[in-house]
């Protein structure tokens, strides 16, 4: 055999630069990116208001859960024209 056929023999020829495992290692990376979305989007979709919820409902619990303060709490409601 010649030094080219014992290459492509053991998978270091040119059809096979980046090793046997680049594909599976490729497709983890897009695997963990579509569950980093998934995770995402069902986070964001709990924050929104539920149906017959109300903007004073959405402020009255974003305060008890203390993301705002009273002032914060206050002001939103007074810019809502509640």
């Amino acid at each position: 055999m010649q030094g080219g056929e014992t290459d492509m023999m053991y998978g270091y020829g040119p059809c096979d630069m980046m090793g046997p495992w680049m594909g599976v290692g490729f497709m983890w990376i897009v695997f963990l990116v579509i569950l980093a979305v998934a995770a995402y989007l069902i986070v964001r979709s709990t924050r929104q208001a539920r149906p017959g919820e109300t903007p004073l409902d959405i402020l009255k619990m974003r305060y008890a859960k203390g993301e705002i303060t009273k002032e914060e709490f206050e002001q939103k409601k007074k810019d809502l024209g509640l």
